[in-house]
């Protein structure tokens, strides 16, 4: 499908076939429909280009996260929208159940296991990611209870609790796997690392590197000295600057997260692209001790 300019297809529901109701007078297509709301019901859920599962993956969905499903085509495969950050794709169905009771936490630890009772010498039924949202129905001592099982309670935070520092946020993920199109504690490329620690701070961030080189902070001129919290943006890369002679992002030299000295990375990484643009985000609050801790 062409849409018409200024209009994002990934960030817009709309295919040969059909396109979301809002869209309609703005994008041709044969048929419009409203969708229908469905969550994630898998710790992570893969988002594809394409329908099928050798397709690219563009992005993740995690656990408890809203989508609109607009078409599903029968064959393993949903159209739909995420609520989180509006990315277009394709869902595995069986990923995903109808809308439950609204989440009120979210996991706030890297990784935390689903338990079928309070007790964690009984066998986890799963784990869950960082920023996956959850229906907590009760407490029974040191653990809450969830449909899914038990949850140890202190992994938890309330779902608007926000973190006040999303550079401390994305060190916890330093060792992380690098996977492109992740977004989760299980593996993460570099824009979902930035997004991730920026959602975990109550700033919404679009996905993609692109994307967030137009929207985040404010431009400033590649010579102006770094500060903590600046965002670097090559083609197709961004890093955070952890501290003025630290980089730190997840990428694809390392194969993970990582921490390196700014000198050598900024040389080793001009060498297959330029730095394009360098903006400063608002209130990035200095590291309490020691900067790399």
């Amino acid at each position: 499908m062409t849409l018409p300019e200024g209009f994002d297809p990934r960030l817009t529901p709309a295919r040969d076939d059909l396109a979301a109701a809002h869209l309609k007078g703005v994008v041709e297509a044969p048929r419009y429909v409203d969708g229908e709301a469905r969550e994630v019901a898998e710790p992570v859920a893969p988002l594809r280009r394409r329908p099928a599962g050798d397709a690219p993956l563009d992005t993740e969905a995690l656990h408890g996260e809203r989508v609109t499903v607009y078409a599903d085509d029968g064959e393993g495969w949903a159209f739909a929208q995420l609520a989180r950050d509006s990315y277009v794709g394709y869902l595995p169905t069986e990923a995903l159940r109808p809308v439950g009771s609204a989440p009120t936490h979210k996991v706030a630890v890297p990784r935390t296991f689903i338990f079928p009772g309070p007790d964690i010498k009984l066998p986890p039924r799963g784990a869950l990611c960082f920023g996956s949202a959850v229906a907590v129905r009760a407490e029974k001592g040191a653990f809450a209870a969830i449909p899914e099982g038990f949850i140890f309670a202190r992994h938890l935070a309330p779902l608007d609790a926000r973190e006040t520092d999303f550079v401390a946020v994305a060190s916890r993920f330093l060792g992380v796997p690098y996977l492109w199109g992740g977004r989760s504690a299980l593996g993460l490329d570099c824009s979902g690392l930035v997004q991730t620690a920026l959602f975990a701070c109550g700033i919404a961030a679009p996905r993609d590197s692109d994307m967030q080189e137009r929207t985040l902070g404010t431009a400033l001129p590649l010579d102006t000295p770094l500060r903590r919290g600046d965002l670097l943006f090559w083609p197709g890369h961004v890093a955070i600057v952890a501290a003025p002679d630290t980089l730190l992002h997840a990428n694809a030299f390392h194969m993970m997260v990582a921490r390196e000295p700014l000198a050598p990375a900024l040389e080793r990484i001009a060498a297959s692209a330029p730095l394009r643009s360098l903006r400063r985000l608002d209130s990035i609050p200095e590291p309490q001790g020691n900067a790399h801790e």
